[in-house]
């Protein structure tokens, strides 16, 4: 038999076997990769957390080397990183103390005036019943089951995190484990922040030394193109929901809305999602204002309109740029999958990858046209020779 058939056919046969094997052990398969990938959570954390800051450590380095000589030129990156890191707690610690005290007042309060929000929402639907004239529930009482199921909620939520010793010694666990990799993540990222220059150049001529000429071109490229583009739209999305959360914050406090600190936040949490983020913080405004006044809600739905409006033609293309070079059918298309497939991270991650995507689309046709045109062009005349 010929030995590159036969190589061929043991192959074949090789990956047939640990196909099977992979399918009948798949759920050791699933549990084995599981943990690998627990492994290396804390390192894939860090990573996130450094590229996240690696925009402003650049700037901060780029300012140190023209301060400093030089000498001490190398000094200017441990520096920036320095910088970046007390930015990053300074701003926690501000969030902290003047966010959480008004978020945790507002949450009282409304524990406290769940039965008069009942009530209020009882009388909007008796006035809408009678309005609509719908006999057959004209005599349902809303009141006592939504106050009664709020207050069922909350008891059954407090019972279970102080009466209840296993969920205490799980929450303890969770929490050990969050704060045991949330400080190896920390020290990954500095290590990553530090030695950025230094890791990428390592990258580059890895790929540069093991693959082709040409693979290693469009990987490269592939790498720059993706950074580039998660790099401008997570610093531009981050910038821009922390000036609407504060707009809408400004805008509540001059207009006299109620829990103003709670909906402005969620509206700038949600702002980081695309698409969906907008109306997700709408519905939560109203779920909280229309049991307190209807016609609060209303206004508040004419403002955050406003609001929205105004980010999304002025504040928005200025901050992230005019576009992330995406159709509108795109992002939708990218929101929907994303968010079907990896839940709230697909729906954040979902329009960058696809941008990327969309920009690789776009320069293979071109590329490809570009030779078809050239192929196609007829050659050029001769000319007569000379008598």
């Amino acid at each position: 038999m010929d030995k590159k058939l036969f190589r061929s056919l043991l192959l074949l046969i090789t990956y047939a076997i640990v196909l099977v094997a992979l399918i009948v052990k798949l759920d050791a398969v699933t549990g084995w990769l599981g943990g690998v990938a627990g492994a290396f959570r804390p390192l894939v954390i860090g990573g996130v957390i450094a590229f996240i800051l690696n925009r402003p450590c650049n700037f901060f380095a780029r300012l140190y080397g023209k301060v400093f000589p030089e000498k001490a030129g190398g000094a200017a990156r441990p520096l920036a990183v320095v910088t970046v890191y007390l930015i990053v707690a300074a701003l926690i610690a501000v969030l902290i103390s003047m966010v959480v005290p008004e978020l945790t007042h507002s949450l009282e309060m409304f524990i406290g005036n769940i039965s008069t929000y009942a009530a209020n929402f009882q009388d909007l639907f008796d006035w809408a019943v009678a309005r609509l004239d719908l006999e057959q529930l004209a005599n349902l009482d809303l009141s006592t089951g939504i106050s009664d199921s709020l207050k069922g909620l909350l008891t059954g939520a407090l019972d279970a995190l102080t009466n209840t010793l296993p969920h205490l010694i799980t929450m303890t666990s969770v929490v050990v484990s969050g704060v045991v990799t949330g400080v190896i993540s920390l020290v990954f990222s500095v290590y990553m922040l530090s030695g950025a220059p230094r890791l990428t150049a390592q990258c580059r001529r890895l790929v540069q030394a093991y693959l082709p000429e040409q693979a290693a071109w469009h990987v490269l490229n592939v790498t720059r193109l993706t950074a580039d583009t998660f790099s401008k739209y997570v610093s531009g999305q981050m910038v821009e929901a922390c000036i609407l959360g504060s707009l809408c914050f400004i805008g509540m406090c001059i207009f006299r809305f109620d829990y103003a600190p709670l909906i402005s936040v969620a509206v700038g949490v949600f702002a980081l999602i695309p698409i969906a983020g907008a109306y997700l913080g709408a519905v939560l405004a109203v779920l909280l204002l229309v049991m307190i006044d209807p016609w609060e809600a209303v206004w508040f739905l004419v403002f955050l309109v406003a609001l929205q409006q105004l980010e999304g033609n002025l504040i928005y293309p200025r901050v992230v740029g005019t576009s992330m070079g995406l159709p509108g059918i795109w992002v939708l298309a990218a929101v929907t999958v994303g968010g079907s497939l990896l839940q709230l991270v697909g729906m954040v991650i979902s329009v960058p990858l696809a941008a990327v995507v969309y920009t690789l689309l776009k320069q293979d046709l071109r590329r490809r046209v570009a030779v078809q045109n050239a192929e196609a062009a007829p050659a050029p005349e001769e000319a007569p020779p000379e008598n």
